[in-house]
């Protein structure tokens, strides 16, 4: 992409006024480099022709699509919508992910190329080959006969980013059983709950793992848990921190020795297309989890077709998804989809910033990673530290970069493409959810990007923003996040609770699938998203996404976080609450940067954003992933219980 201009720095409400053609004149738009879109496995003509295609023929765009992957039996329908919303993808078609994740790449020149490549915050280093990895899952397998597990038996997953976590979860989908991966971060209580809810008969976890510094027993967490999960007959561990810990309960088995005792050939089971591959819990900090369910079929075709389009995957790639296996980020980016690209994924278990802001770039210039995929958070959280850290290491053999979970501010992306990307990365932003398991809103490197946006619907997928009636919204206006069309990698129930899968996501808006998201589109059809609906401010009527606030607020050059929160005012409804961490070495006086940032807010949203205060600290609740806690500063501003705690970092 060409050099940038400095005008690229315009607000996100300024690129949405006008239009592509004007800023290409100006500058503040990014061109595809041609080097990339050469090479692409979708040019632009490409690309253009499949727009056509899954507008004008979804099934036919999606079959073509699965026809890359392997299938025992072929299907007789591509799209069956006789029980909508419970649509049903390949209907017929029999298969299995982890044979097409493992067991095709073995019979070819891939067999002896490396899957993961695994680092721990102490900087040990592990590689596993595809045959090393389809090895170790034959004998998780064949660990789950011996302990009596089945098809369609649930397993409960409590494991950290460690290379275990994917032979647990290639085993699981090899024999047919349901995993659920909890993330590592969770209490004994929300791991006690999706355990129960699922009526796990296997719990697979590990003695403890390392995260900044410490050692997290996490052992510990799951035998507080197991006083009141009647459903599991067995635990798992694996030996990874060396901690001494209790394995006197009978149910407690060493993973190592049940993986010595088991033989290295497992024949993978088949599945039919519509089989539940894994129940992933979301929106438990904030609720009653609700049980994601994906299945084999439509799932694997969806990432698979995503992940390679969008982020080019190429032969010789090294392929880094910085998030963790408990979040679909993980499951659809980090394990499944780049293993069945045939591509080498990259597993990091330690903290970002340890043990020193620069350890992702270390990490980086390490084994040549060439594609970057992370979180706006983390971004900004690395930019805090300044451009210096990045510009100690050779970035050289990135290509793409990647952002994913929260919308991104243009300030944002503008740093990571000029210090991350040396200006030659495009930056692919993408919007999707735990629901959608895949790729819905994201560019192409063949795309020109507007920095901030995150582009238009991905081919075959029918993404759009309405009010509430299900209209079009007019350009420049906010509105629901709405799909159209179904999509093969969509969830296809709640667990134990279709009513509920109906009622949240399909009722509302009659024929729409509703996402909970709020965005407006420009009016050359870019989208631009600004949170959770239930993370909108309502001043005076007028509805603000706070994420709309945040970007403002970063876009001071002193600040490198925010945070913004609605509280109660007798007046106007609601007003804003901004909680601001500042760059190192910032020296202005803070009433001084309060009234430059009030000042600020003004100016790029108008004066309908009332701030009732803006307090400077040194951290913010986040989660392990790197997620801020907005309801942990709304509870603790408004004196309220905080609820769940057990997912923060500190």
């Amino acid at each position: 992409m060409e050099d940038l201009a400095r005008e690229a720095r315009q607000e996100k409400v300024e690129s949405q006024e006008e239009t592509t053609e004007a800023l290409l004149e100006e500058g503040r738009v990014f061109r595809p480099l041609p080097q990339l879109v050469v090479d692409a496995n979708l040019n632009p003509n490409d690309y253009e022709d499949a727009m056509k295609s899954g507008r004008s023929d979804l099934e036919a765009f999606w079959e073509e699509a699965a026809r890359e992957l392997d299938w025992f039996k072929k299907w007789h329908t591509v799209l069956d919508r006789t029980d909508a919303p419970f649509f049903k993808w390949f209907t017929g078609g029999r298969t299995n992910i982890a044979h097409n994740a493992l067991d095709r790449h073995v019979k070819t020149h891939r067999k002896n190329k490396v899957a993961i490549i695994y680092e721990s915050e102490s900087g040990a280093r592990e590689r596993m080959t595809y045959y090393e990895l389809y090895r170790a899952a034959n004998k998780f397998a064949n660990v789950l006969r011996s302990l009596d597990i089945k098809k369609g038996d649930r397993v409960a997953i409590y494991l950290p980013n460690i290379p275990e976590i994917a032979v647990v979860m290639l085993g699981c989908a090899k024999i047919g059983a349901v995993h659920s991966v909890v993330y590592a971060g969770f209490s004994a209580l929300a791991l006690r709950e999706r355990i129960n809810h699922a009526e796990a008969k296997l719990v697979v976890t590990v003695d403890g793992f390392h995260r900044n510094g410490k050692v997290i027993k996490l052992k510990e967490v799951v035998d507080e848990a197991m006083t009141a999960s009647p459903t599991v007959e067995t635990v798992v561990v694996v030996q990874r921190a060396g901690v001494d810990i209790d394995m006197s309960d009978g149910r407690y088995l060493w993973f190592h020795d049940l993986m010595d005792g088991e033989p290295a050939r497992f024949e993978t089971v088949e599945m039919d297309a519509n089989d539940p591959l894994y129940i992933l819990y979301t929106s438990g900090t904030t609720g009653k989890p609700k049980g994601v369910v994906h299945c084999h079929g439509g799932y694997m075709v969806g990432i698979n077709r995503t992940l390679k389009w969008v982020f080019d995957i190429k032969e010789t790639d090294i392929f880094w998804c910085a998030a963790d296996p408990g979040w679909v980020t993980g499951h659809s980016y980090i394990v499944y989809g780049p293993l069945i690209a045939g591509t080498t994924t990259v597993m990091y278990e330690g903290h970002p910033l340890f043990p020193g802001p620069d350890r992702m770039w270390q990490i980086i210039e390490k084994y040549g990673i060439n594609i970057l995929y992370t979180a706006p958070t983390t971004i900004r959280m690395l930019m805090r530290f300044g451009a210096q850290h990045p510009k100690k290491h050779d970035l050289s053999t990135l290509r793409l970069l990647g952002t994913v979970g929260e919308p991104i501010n243009p300030e944002v992306w503008v740093w990571y493409y000029e210090n991350i990307g040396n200006e030659n990365c495009p930056v692919m932003d993408t919007w999707w959810q735990t629901e959608t398991g895949m790729f819905m809103v994201t560019p192409t490197p063949c795309n020109v990007l507007k920095p901030g946006s995150a582009f238009k619907s991905f081919p075959g997928v029918h993404v759009d923003v309405v009010d509430a009636h299900g209209e079009p919204v007019e350009p420049g206006k906010g509105g629901h996040v709405v799909v159209k069309e179904p999509w093969p990698a969509m969830l296809t129930t709640l667990y134990k609770d279709p009513e509920k899968y109906k009622e949240v996501y399909w009722s509302k808006i009659p024929g729409m699938y509703l996402a909970g998201d709020i965005a407006t589109k420009d009016r050359d059809g870019y989208l631009w998203f600004q949170g959770r609906s239930d993370d909108v401010l309502k001043i005076a009527g007028h509805r603000v996404g706070t994420a709309e606030v945040e970007s403002a607020v970063v876009g001071h050059k002193h600040v490198a976080e925010a945070a913004c929160i609605g509280v109660p005012d007798k007046i106007r409804g609601e007003v804003a609450k901004i909680f601001v961490i500042l760059k190192e070495g910032v020296e202005e006086d803070e009433d001084t940067l309060v009234n430059e940032l009030k000042d600020r807010v003004r100016k790029v949203l108008g004066p309908i954003v009332v701030i009732r205060g803006i307090t400077f600290q040194d951290k913010l609740p986040k989660t392990r992933s790197g997620k801020i806690m907005r309801r942990v500063l709304k509870a603790r501003e408004l004196g309220l219980k905080e609820g769940d705690l057990s997912t923060l970092e500190d």
